[in-house]
C-alpha cells in the first residue's frame, strides 16, 4: 500500500511539471454567468482553490484536477478550427462537491473542437448547498449557461437550435434535469438572456449518478422525470458502475415509453469516472458511438 502510495505523489508531481500532460487547448473566452451574485448566494464560501491531493484516485495515468469552493460560475468558450454551428455545453461530475475540471471538462472540449463543435464549459457551483437540494444552485447556473449561450448566438457564430448538453456522473445527473425542467426556470428573470429557451436541443449522460431512488432503483427521481418534451437522449454506462447502471437502465425506459428518440449503450466493464480517456477497457470507445450518434442526427455538418 505505501509503495502504492508513493507511486501516485510521484506520478502527480511528475505530471504537474509537465503541462503538456494536460488538455493543450484553452478557452477562447471565459465570461461570469451571472451579472452579479448568484441568486440565493447568502454565504461566504472560502476561496475557490485546486483541492487535488497526491492521493486521489489518477485515471489512464493522469491525475484529475478537482476544483472546489465555486461561488462565482463561469463559462469557459472553447472554439473550433472548423465551426459546424452544433454547441455542446459541458458539465463535469464530482457529486456536487467538487468540479472534475480536466478528465470530465477541458479533455471533452478538446474533444467537441474536433469534431467542429463549439464546446461551453461549465464550471457551476459546488459544494452542494446546506438547506437545498443537492442539484437546486447547479441546476439554475446549468439553465442560465443554456439561455445565456442561446441568447449570444448570432456573436458565436452558432446555430441557435443546435446547442446540446454533455454531463457526466453529477453532471449527467444535472444535464437530466435541466431536460425535465426547462419549461420552468428555478430562478427570477435577471436580463434579456433569461427570455432565451433554456431548454437542450440534444443531450449526453455518461455514467450519470441519482437518476434514480435510492431505495428504488427501478424508479426515477422526481427531478429528472421524463416528459414528452425531452430532447434526444444519448446514454453510456458500465454494468460494473458503482452508481448503478440501473440509472441507465430506468432512464431509458421511460424515454422508450415518451417516444423520445434515444440510444443507449452499456458495458459490462469500466467502472466510473473515466471520462474520455482511453483505457483497456472496451468502455472507452463510448466517444465514437457518440460520434456516430451526432452523424447520424446531422449534428456533425452545416445547414
Amino acid at each position: 500500500m505505501k509503495a502504492k502510495i508513493f507511486f501516485r505523489i510521484a506520478l502527480f508531481c511528475l505530471l504537474a511539471m509537465h503541462p503538456t500532460s494536460a488538455s493543450a487547448v484553452e478557452p477562447s473566452e471565459v465570461i461570469k454567468l451571472w451579472p452579479g451574485d448568484a441568486p440565493g448566494e447568502k454565504i461566504k464560501l472560502a476561496e475557490e482553490r485546486d483541492v487535488t491531493k497526491p492521493t486521489d484516485r489518477i485515471v489512464a495515468d493522469k491525475p484529475v484536477l478537482r476544483i472546489g469552493n465555486v461561488s462565482k460560475p463561469t463559462l469557459s468558450i472553447y472554439r473550433p478550427r472548423n465551426n459546424i454551428g452544433t454547441t455542446v455545453l459541458v458539465f463535469p461530475g464530482g457529486a456536487y462537491n467538487i468540479v472534475a475540471a480536466d478528465i470530465e471538462g477541458s479533455e471533452v472540449c478538446e474533444w467537441l473542437n474536433a469534431l467542429g463543435m463549439t464546446a461551453v464549459l461549465l464550471k457551476y457551483r459546488v459544494p452542494r448547498r446546506e438547506g437545498l437540494e443537492k442539484h437546486f444552485a447547479p441546476l439554475q447556473d446549468a439553465q442560465r449557461a443554456i439561455s445565456l449561450v442561446r441568447h449570444r448566438a448570432a456573436e458565436l457564430r452558432i446555430d441557435p437550435q443546435r446547442i446540446g448538453v454533455i454531463g457526466f456522473s453529477a453532471g449527467g445527473h444535472l444535464a437530466a434535469a435541466l431536460s425535465t425542467s426547462s419549461g420552468r426556470r428555478v430562478y427570477p428573470r435577471i436580463d434579456e438572456a433569461d427570455t432565451a429557451n433554456c431548454r437542450p436541443d440534444f443531450a449526453l449522460l455518461i455514467y450519470p449518478a441519482y437518476l434514480t431512488l435510492t431505495n428504488n432503483l427501478t424508479q426515477l427521481s422526481g427531478e429528472v422525470a421524463v416528459t414528452t418534451n425531452h430532447p434526444p437522449t444519448f446514454l453510456a454506462m458500465t454494468q460494473d458502475d458503482g452508481q448503478h447502471v440501473e440509472n441507465v437502465l430506468s432512464y431509458f425506459l421511460a424515454l422508450q415509453q415518451a417516444k423520445i428518440p434515444s440510444e443507449l449503450h452499456v458495458y459490462p466493464t469500466g467502472g466510473h469516472g473515466y471520462g474520455l480517456r482511453r483505457t483497456e477497457s472496451i468502455s472507452a470507445t463510448w466517444p465514437d458511438r457518440a460520434a456516430d450518434w451526432f452523424r447520424a442526427r446531422g449534428l456533425l455538418s452545416r445547414k
